[in-house]
């Protein structure tokens, strides 16, 4: 037997559905956003298990100021880079990690800063976040990368497992031209670590007023960077 005819919305169900979905586009647009980008190749895989028992600081840290999105971003193998919707949940942002393995490949910093500035250029990100060990490209690149970044007023806030002397100051020049910070990453003191994301966070979403107001010495560290 044939179906019956499927009932037609109204114009002004229409109108009130478009309505609606904007106004949840425009909620979303205004969240302050936060960029969360980790190397995914082979070495990462504890980092990126305490990565994933720890990216919840980001949202508590904000519960006072105001809703955090966040972008997870990550490369991996080869030529693989990988960018999420923005969440605002980090249950969502949990489940999202917990579902990655980590793929031998070379760094992708520069492809990770590209698509950095394009999603600035559409609609502000706050900060980003990158935690990684290894530095496969030039130096020179990558800073002219970040000072563009610090141009449209994106700060990066870069993080380092390990001691490699090239790293770190490929890093710190990039944090520097970009105005943001860099700071050390310890999986061995994962409350540290907790404690700066969250310092971000609350830069991501209340500016340097936020951090001015908490007297962590993780605030300090990244108040004593920051332009």
């Amino acid at each position: 037997m044939a179906k019956p005819p499927s009932r037609r919305s109204s114009t002004g169900e229409i109108a009130q559905f478009l309505q609606k979905s904007q106004a949840i586009t425009q909620f979303v647009e205004r969240q302050p956003r936060l960029m969360f980008a980790v190397d995914a190749t082979a070495s990462r895989q504890p980092t990126w298990d305490t990565a994933c028992q720890i990216q919840g600081e980001m949202f508590r840290a904000t519960d006072n100021i105001a809703s955090l999105a966040v972008q997870l971003c990550y490369y991996r193998g080869f030529n693989e880079f990988y960018a999420s919707r923005w969440l605002n949940d980090s249950t969502q942002l949990g489940q999202l990690m917990r579902q990655v393995y980590c793929e031998g490949g070379h760094t992708q910093i520069a492809r990770l800063l590209q698509h950095a500035l394009a999603e600035q250029r559409k609609n502000k990100v706050q900060a980003l976040v990158f935690i990684g060990d290894a530095v496969e490209e030039k130096p020179d690149t990558l800073c002219g990368l970040a000072g563009q970044c610090g141009l449209l007023k994106l700060p990066l806030f870069l993080f380092q497992e390990g001691s490699n002397r090239h790293v770190e100051q490929t890093l710190r020049s990039m944090a520097k031209v970009s105005g943001g910070a860099y700071a050390r990453f310890d999986t061995s003191s994962a409350s540290a670590l907790a404690a700066l994301l969250g310092a971000v966070a609350r830069y991501a979403a209340g500016g340097r007023a936020a951090l001015e107001n908490n007297t962590s010495d993780s605030a300090k560290l990244l108040l004593a960077q920051l332009k």
